[in-house]
């Protein structure tokens, strides 16, 4: 099959928007939880085949310590240097969701981020509520079968309003008209909590993002190639205002009106959660959970070696690659003058 031009590619990756200007909370003054070391240019590379990077040594680093070690220590390297924690990657708290307090877990639906500690969000982060890890285990022992995680969906069709004036404009953000729920309620509170915590610690590692149409609003749920490990690909900066400077594409519909500029935060604009990694054999957890940025700047590795050369301008990491798709997870403002956000699950 023939690749599409940018601008059409561009189109349909970009999928999914929505609205109102989100400003980060007062969490976003944390402290980095990871700056490693620049993902840049100057980075040399052996000229050897087996230096190539995969989305299967980028899931494999971020993995247990036997995954890891598996990877060419080179590719390794370069992958490490291109990565922008927004969790600390090691917990400091035992290895186990038994760490979490139940009471935090609780707060979840109820109470903004901007009212916890770091310390409490990243142990959300490491090990979130019981009925996500729940979802983890059951991504890993159905052997990665979406179907699985279907399943755990409510089968009530929600119809998607229109958001931020958008269907004037033609433009149509999700995959499907209609979007469903998990079943149950602390999943889709979970969900919100992702959306919230990159919003809000982005800034902390460069990368200043809007809850809108424009920007943050979408994340493919997959499940991971091999492992069967559940994650979510989250794209920010989904329609950069058309420049004929600095983004001469036209990228549809969903483009008109956008004030997102086209910068180096263009890069950061990959951002990927993975659960906790249960053991196929025992009871026992061998990860914990990851938020990460991925640095596509060029010259480095991620974009040199996981971008398709036909979007690279564009910056995307394409889900399928990591992994098989179960569902796009929308976070969109449905609100008039207040902002009312909610969930679809197309």
């Amino acid at each position: 099959m023939s690749k599409p031009c940018l601008s059409l590619r561009f189109a349909f990756v970009l999928s999914l928007s929505f609205a109102s200007s989100y400003t980060a909370h007062s969490y976003s003054r944390c402290p980095s939880p990871s700056s490693l070391t620049n993902c840049s240019s100057s980075t040399t590379y052996p000229p050897i085949s087996t230096s190539k990077a995969t989305p299967f040594d980028l899931l494999s680093l971020l993995g247990t310590p036997q995954q890891a070690s598996s990877i060419d220590p080179s590719v390794a390297k370069q992958l490490r240097s291109c990565l922008k924690f927004l969790v600390p990657f090691s917990p400091t708290r035992p290895l186990g969701p038994e760490s979490s307090a139940p009471s935090l877990r609780r707060r979840l639906s109820s109470e903004s981020i901007s009212n916890w500690s770091c310390g409490e969000v990243n142990e959300l982060l490491w090990w979130p509520p019981a009925p996500v890890m729940e979802l983890a285990r059951l991504a890993v022992d159905s052997g990665g079968d979406p179907g699985a995680i279907h399943r755990a969906l409510d089968p009530t069709m929600i119809p998607v309003p229109d958001v931020e004036e958008s269907k004037e404009n033609r433009c149509e953000l999700t995959r499907t008209p209609y979007g469903r729920h998990f079943i149950n309620e602390e999943l889709n509170s979970y969900l919100i909590f992702l959306f919230e915590v990159i919003a809000a610690r982005g800034p902390s590692i460069g990368l200043n993002v809007s809850l809108s149409r424009f920007d943050l609003f979408h994340g493919h749920i997959f499940l991971a190639t091999n492992s069967g490990r559940l994650g979510i690909l989250f794209h920010a900066k989904e329609y950069p205002m058309y420049d004929k400077e600095a983004f001469p594409y036209n990228t549809g519909y969903c483009q008109i009106g956008s004030n997102v500029v086209y910068d180096e935060s263009m890069n950061l604009r990959n951002i990927l959660w993975l659960a906790p990694m249960p053991s196929n054999s025992t009871k026992s957890w061998l990860t914990a959970g990851v938020l990460v940025v991925l640095d596509a700047h060029p010259g480095g590795i991620i974009y040199r070696d996981l971008i398709p050369e036909y979007v690279n301008y564009a910056r995307t990491i394409y889900e399928e690659d990591l992994g098989d798709l179960v569902a796009d997870v929308n976070y969109l403002n449905i609100g008039g003058t207040a902002p009312d956000y909610q969930i679809f699950i197309c």
